[in-house]
């Protein structure tokens, strides 16, 4: 067995089982949402990654979930699967950090605190505890999670990504839309992701008692 197809068959596993978890919790509805591990070594210039293919009910499994495509968001193979229609983000934010794995959730609290914080351009978080989980260990540490617009057109989005990217908050909110999270390996990436929604959460509802 090539060195390629061990990692194509490792990094499917780790997405089925991410996206099952990911599922179970009501974070991809009605097919929203996207996931991906990179496949092998890492260039700026060339790469490969699996990703979830479009269309998908990510509630289900199936032989057709998961697909490779090049650091362009090409198929590496022959297929009848089309990769998601936000591919180009993942490549933009693979070639920008080097990580491992990225994952893309719809939630009700990302949107709302997308739109709370929208005009700022930031999501801005205080002094809560689960910072920590992008190890930021500064006590009442304070962070911005930068928010992008959501235009239709991908490309316009994925031009944007460069000089979004701060380099110690693993995340991108785009406006009434999802937060791209992103780590080292899978394991990384699904604790930015459960992080970043816990602070959104607590933004939100914050932002009610003070009301």
């Amino acid at each position: 067995m090539s060195i390629l197809l061990e990692e194509k068959q490792r990094a499917f596993a780790e997405l089925r089982d991410i996206k099952a978890n990911l599922a179970a919790r009501g974070w991809f509805p009605a097919t929203s949402g996207n996931l991906s591990v990179r496949v092998g070594g890492f260039e700026p210039s060339a790469f490969t990654f699996a990703i979830t293919s479009s269309g998908r009910d990510k509630s289900v499994q199936t032989p057709e979930d998961f697909l490779l495509v090049n650091e362009k968001g090409l198929p590496t193979e022959a297929t009848s699967l089309k990769p998601s229609a936000e591919t180009l983000i993942h490549s933009e934010i693979y070639r920008l950090t080097g990580a491992g794995a990225i994952f893309h959730v719809h939630t009700i609290f990302n949107n709302l605190a997308s739109e709370l914080y929208g005009e700022r351009g930031s999501i801005p978080v205080d002094g809560v505890e689960l910072i920590k989980a992008f190890n930021i260990w500064d006590e009442e540490a304070q962070i911005e999670i930068p928010i992008l617009p959501n235009y239709a057109e991908i490309p316009r989005i994925a031009e944007l990504v460069e000089g979004a990217i701060v380099p110690r908050i693993p995340g991108i909110v785009l406006r009434k839309h999802g937060i791209y999270a992103w780590g080292a390996n899978a394991f990384e990436a699904k604790r930015h992701l459960e992080a970043f929604e816990f602070l959104f959460e607590y933004v939100y509802r914050l932002h009610l008692l003070k009301k």
